[in-house]
């Protein structure tokens, strides 16, 4: 028996997980970080702090479930402990960095230089990657070409994915949203009609709620969009107004339609490719549901949409298997 650990200590969640590849089963735990009310994010130095002082509870939270399913004692399950996968940096590119990172990569560090067993830096973004596909059922496609996207508080991408050296899945950037991310469309809209830090399910619920139609057109050059529109003209829509639940539907219509431009030319690049969607915003049932009847795609599971350790836990046990 193999089993991997996985880390990850992103801009907005503590996580921590262990994959069993035989089994292809995996144990998380993750917990938000607190943002007070009315509040649009958070500050580095407070991530960190937080991150700190949630893993050893979430690490403890994995293991335990672990354990209680396989029927070991911690030290016995300890023993079985092959590899730790962590999120070191959101993308794999030359000087892409956040502290928040250091926290989940220093624990890393240390159980690896205890337990004596291999540890292997991943960013964010693959992390995501590969959560989306274990959850969704497609870790077939590893080691193929294939088209993804990573849609969440802090990006908004539409990647080539192939297999890489260094990662079983490397992404290489096609789209991007020049401005304000999706999620922080979504984010900045929720808290302006008073909804929690997050905003993302609470907004979907408020937009159910509306009854309008809406067709947007977005504001696309290329495989690129731009989404700071969104935010002003629901700022207007609010002064003017409009209802709630119309403004929530409308912020939501925008942010699908920016992304199916990015999807029609992203697969114009790449014709005949299956499509992955990962990020938290892609756990949206609203885009979802209208991206399933359009696309050959593939959507993370909802608990494996927004940032988790288990993609990374996933990866490392990829990354075994290919040396």
């Amino acid at each position: 028996m193999s089993l991997y650990l996985g880390f990850d200590t992103s801009n907005y969640t503590t996580s921590a997980a262990l994959y069993d590849p035989e089994q292809n089963t995996v144990w998380h735990a993750k917990k938000l970080l607190p943002v007070k009310p009315g509040e649009k994010g958070i500050r580095q130095s407070d991530a960190v702090f937080h991150h700190t002082q949630q893993l050893p509870d979430l690490l403890e939270s994995a293991l335990s479930q672990a354990a209680e399913a396989m029927r070991l004692s911690r030290r016995e399950l300890a023993a079985q402990v092959n590899g730790i996968g962590v999120s070191s940096r959101p993308r794999r590119v030359e000087g892409s960095y956040m502290p928040c990172f250091t926290v989940g990569l220093t624990q890393a560090r240390d159980l690896g230089a205890v337990l004596d067993v291999p540890v292997t830096e991943f960013s964010h973004q693959e992390g995501h990657i590969a959560a989306a596909l274990y959850s969704a059922g497609r870790l077939d496609l590893v080691g193929t070409e294939f088209c993804a996207f990573h849609v969440s508080g802090g990006t908004t991408e539409s990647l080539f994915v192939v297999p890489g050296t260094e990662s079983p899945v490397e992404a290489q950037l096609e789209g991007t949203s020049t401005d304000l991310k999706a999620g922080q469309a979504i984010d900045r809209t929720g808290v302006m009609l008073g909804l929690p830090f997050p905003a993302g399910p609470a907004l979907e619920q408020l937009a159910l709620q509306s009854t309008k139609t809406y067709k947007v057109r977005p504001s696309a050059k290329g495989l690129d969009v731009s989404l700071s529109g969104v935010e002003n003209k629901c700022q207007k829509m609010l002064i003017e107004g409009e209802a709630p639940e119309d403004i929530a539907l409308f912020c939501l219509k925008s942010v699908e339609a920016a992304l199916q431009s990015m999807a029609d030319a992203l697969l114009s690049q790449h014709p005949g490719k299956h499509l992955v969607f990962s990020g938290g915003v892609m756990s949206n049932g609203i885009i979802r549901k209208d991206f399933e009847a359009r696309y050959d795609c593939s959507f993370a599971a909802p608990e494996f949409s927004a940032d988790n350790a288990a993609g990374v836990a996933v990866l490392a046990a990829l990354r075994a298997a290919q040396q």
